[in-house]
């Protein structure tokens, strides 16, 4: 079954409601990180993609990347509970809660906007070239993994 995508104004409008939900105090029903650290990890997918965050991944790790991670973002299967993650995702910090569910609502409806056209073979930082369908899949699937992690 295809996922939703995040280009059309129901699936925004979706996830936003359901990110109207999550309070700072929400409780993960598994995982380490809290509310705000979670919007933090979030965020740091589309910060890396924007160029907010510098990240260069070097050739050979990208082709392994691409090679057998890849996959695995961009398929419609949802995430493992207690997946691991790359060092630059982990959030141990503290972090403003509303500063980051701010920076996330931005980050969902920019993506929304930019649209299809403009994810169409866009070059990932870690995964090399996606067409738009794998971009959608990536964002949605990690909204969804966390979401769920926040029974929201």
């Amino acid at each position: 079954m295809a996922l939703p995508s995040i280009f059309e104004t129901k699936t925004t409008e979706s996830i936003l409601s359901r990110l109207n939900h999550l309070t700072n105090t929400t409780q993960p029903l598994w995982g380490k990180m809290n509310a705000a650290q979670m919007l933090a990890h979030l965020n740091v997918a589309y910060d890396i993609d924007s160029g907010k965050i510098k990240s260069e991944t070097p050739a050979l790790m990208k082709f392994m990347l691409k090679l057998f991670l890849k996959p695995i973002l961009v398929n419609e299967k949802p995430y493992k509970k207690n997946s691991r993650t790359a060092p630059l995702f982990l959030i141990s910090s503290e972090k403003d809660f509303e500063k980051e569910k701010k920076s996330l609502i931005d980050n969902i409806l920019e993506s929304q906007n930019n649209g299809r056209e403009y994810y169409e073979g866009r070059e990932s930082n870690s995964v090399g070239k996606m067409n738009a369908n794998e971009w959608s899949n990536m964002y949605y699937k990690h909204i969804e993994h966390h979401f769920s992690q926040f029974g929201i």
